[in-house]
């Protein structure tokens, strides 16, 4: 038998650390509280060291994520990805700043404790997103951690920002080392 559905969940912690109402006018807020997911996350043993979060108009949250790919056995249920696909669900459409007509609908931003890997890189650039806040840059994800974060393109950040998505990068870099540091001390790929 063929399965004709897919099923991800996040775990229930995540429900109870991510205040919806609350804005987060600050770029280093959102990625503090994407830190503070990866951290949470090796903490309570549901995934690995990677938190991410889409925020909308008024910089408040649509939908977060964490890194659950050997909790949900698929290797594409990384932090970007689940947070993506939620708000992407929540809203009830597949790019997240664009309406039902196709029309620009309001500024969406994805704050992330570490740099998109490849796979992650390329649902950026379909998500529908304007702007791409980042902690840790991928060479720490690759030095603190066993993660091989795959190829991109020599000028990724002039290929996201050709398609009208701002980057900025090292906001709470060394934050986000700290987490990535502490599951490499763990030995690595535990969830």
């Amino acid at each position: 038998m063929l399965y004709a559905q897919v099923h991800l969940t996040l775990p229930a912690w995540v429900h109870d650390a991510v205040d919806t109402g609350r804005v987060y006018a600050a770029d280093e807020d959102k990625v503090a509280l994407a830190v503070e997911l990866s951290r949470s996350n090796i903490e309570a043993g549901t995934g690995g060291p990677f938190g991410a979060v889409v925020f909308g108009p008024g910089d408040r949250v649509v939908a977060a994520g964490v890194n659950v790919v050997l909790p949900q056995s698929t290797s594409l249920a990384h932090a970007e990805n689940m947070a993506y696909m939620l708000a992407q669900q929540r809203l009830q459409r597949a790019r997240l700043n664009r309406n039902e007509a196709g029309e620009p609908d309001g500024r969406y931003t994805l704050a992330t404790s570490s740099q998109p890997c490849c796979q992650c890189y390329g649902a950026t650039i379909w998500a529908g997103i304007d702007r791409l806040l980042i902690g840790a840059r991928s060479e720490d994800v690759m030095a603190l951690t066993e993660f091989d974060e795959g190829p991109l393109p020599a000028d990724w950040i002039g290929e996201l920002q050709a398609r009208g998505i701002e980057v900025a990068r090292d906001l709470k870099r060394e934050a986000a080392c700290d987490v990535l540091r502490a599951y490499g001390q763990l030995g690595g790929r535990r969830y």
